[in-house]
């Protein structure tokens, strides 16, 4: 069906005034508490979408990877080889847990991760860090959540941001951060015999 150019003209008008009175009330700056959590593929992919944005916006970074070992990803390579100077980057897991089997040295890697994320929050020339996948390790109790709450509202900076991926994010941390969006699942190629491709998910 085609619309008339005229009386969409007219709706599209109503709706930027509209729109740029809304915008005209939208005033304050703040580093937020973002947080990227679901079932479905691209709670990482995103966040570095954010990294990437800080790093051609020359804004100074940082990277902590709570659970993922030192295998090369498409963004870790990148970043190393390319934004070091721009963008630090720390993995500090050594795999996922059902690869681990060690409860006592996956608790250890992940609380040297979040005093490493700390060290960098508290760092007020680091614009965002991004703490990927902290939310498995605050789900295993690798780390507490009254902490990592309690850290992030009244010892950040101001104006950083803090990224924090990872299914089943708590409720303590939902209701701390100042945006949250969960990705839902619902197709994925891994239920049809299709392992994790190169330039998809690493």
């Amino acid at each position: 069906m085609t619309q008339d150019p005229d009386r969409h003209a007219e709706k599209m008008a109503k709706k930027k005034v509209a729109r740029d009175k809304i915008m005209a009330t939208k005033t304050d700056e703040k580093g937020l508490i973002i947080v990227h959590t679901g079932k479905g593929k691209g709670k990482s992919s995103a966040a570095f979408g954010m990294i990437f944005r800080c790093i051609a916006h020359d804004m100074q970074c940082a990277v902590v990877q709570f659970i993922k070992g030192g295998m090369s990803t498409g963004e870790r390579d990148l970043i190393l080889s390319k934004f070091s100077d721009t963008c630090a980057f720390h993995t500090m897991g050594e795999g996922f847990t059902w690869e681990t089997q060690d409860r006592t040295r996956d608790t250890e890697m992940a609380q040297a991760a979040w005093e490493k994320a700390k060290e960098l929050i508290r760092d007020p020339a680091n614009r965002m860090v991004l703490l990927d996948e902290i939310n498995i390790a605050l789900r295993y109790d690798y780390l507490d959540i009254n902490e990592v709450v309690r850290f992030l509202t009244t010892e950040k900076p101001d104006m950083t941001h803090v990224v924090l991926t990872g299914r089943n994010a708590k409720e303590d941390l939902i209701e701390a951060a100042d945006l949250v969006t969960e990705m839902e699942l619902i197709k994925h190629p891994f239920r049809s015999g299709i392992k994790a491709q190169i330039g998809v998910e690493f």
